[in-house]
């Protein structure tokens, strides 16, 4: 279990879900902040079932191509 819990700067998801981007541009007109997957709402780590890689990828891809202006830096 995390000792954090989910607040205005703390997002945590069971899964991977089709709202990732609209949590992201809200994280970024704010203050910033943290989603973390495979959390529940609790703090409870369910942990990477499948590939880590391929959610990682799956993730940075969606923030890069979905997002404009782009939200990562340009050393990514």
């Amino acid at each position: 279990m995390l000792e954090l819990l989910e607040d205005k700067r703390n997002e945590f998801k069971i899964k991977l879900t089709d709202t990732l981007e609209k949590e992201v541009i809200a994280f970024l007109n704010t203050e910033g902040g943290n989603i973390f997957i495979e959390i529940d709402d609790k703090g409870n780590i369910n942990g990477v079932t499948g590939n880590i890689d391929l959610l990682q990828r799956t993730i940075k891809d969606r923030i890069k191509n979905n997002i404009m202006p782009s939200a990562l830096c340009s050393k990514i």
